[in-house]
């Protein structure tokens, strides 16, 4: 296996962690407060749900879209989802926004579930199957994202798929032996090294597909292959640390500048 493999598979691996945990969190309070049975049903319609949608995307991307054409709009994507992760990371290292926090949204999660109202359907608790749908489906089309895009850009979907299976895979049994949401996974820091991954192989392809508009319309290369990845790599995290130093004296300045 390549470098950009490797990093292929650690960027669907990592990525996939932090969504399975969130996910996992939304179900285990949904199951501890109204069920199991309706927040599992929430949880396997939302998979039938994300197969179909996993389908229907993947097809449609590989099939209409030129390989060049495909990096630039999947890199692009890339680009600006791994931006977004980037972008709250920095806040959160620098102090501007709260860290995220399983047992907080649990907390929250659970509270909400015993307030709602006891509606049901054909067995079903409405609310806990709603809300374990909806968390599921939501994290899991990020994870389906990442998954095909990072798969379709680096030509091995079988590749990313199996980061993402062994995550997933690592998740549910963790949560099946603790019983509890996953607070002890670095998910603050784990987001921090999705968004650097995400932004640095969203450029590298994004780049490579602007031959789309150049000559015969085939992929640009970059100097150095697959190294240029490791090297859009350390640019970025150079620049957030930048970001992190620099944000809370702004953030002074501008309330300073406020208060005169």
């Amino acid at each position: 296996m390549t470098g950009a493999t490797w990093g292929l598979v650690a960027s669907a691996f990592v990525a996939s962690i932090v969504e399975f945990v969130e996910a996992l969190t939304i179900v285990l309070a949904m199951g501890v407060t109204r069920g199991w049975r309706s927040a599992i049903t929430g949880v396997v319609a939302a998979l039938v749900a994300l197969t179909a949608f996993t389908f229907v995307t993947g097809y449609a991307l590989q099939t209409w879209l030129p390989e060049a054409l495909l990096q630039l709009v999947v890199g692009t994507l890339l680009l600006i989802f791994g931006l977004q992760w980037l972008r709250k990371a920095i806040l959160r290292s620098s102090g501007l926004k709260a860290l995220h926090d399983e047992e907080e949204e649990f907390a929250a999660q659970t509270a909400a579930a015993r307030d709602a109202a006891k509606k049901s359907r054909f067995g079903i608790d409405t609310f806990a199957f709603v809300v374990s749908f909806k968390g599921v489906f939501l994290e899991g089309v990020e994870i389906v994202f990442i998954v095909i895009t990072f798969g379709l850009s680096a030509n091995n979907v079988p590749a990313a798929v199996g980061g993402a299976v062994v995550a997933g895979l690592l998740v549910l049994i963790a949560g099946a032996v603790a019983h509890k949401p996953l607070a002890m996974v670095p998910e603050n820091t784990l987001k921090y090294g999705v968004g650097l991954l995400l932004a640095s192989f969203g450029a590298y392809w994004a780049v490579e597909g602007l031959g789309v508009f150049v000559g015969e319309g085939t992929s640009l290369h970059w100097p150095g292959g697959d190294w240029a990845i490791l090297a859009l790599l350390v640019a970025w995290f150079a620049i957030s640390r930048v970001m992190v130093r620099a944000l809370p004296g702004v953030k002074d300045r501008q309330r300073q500048e406020v208060a005169a």
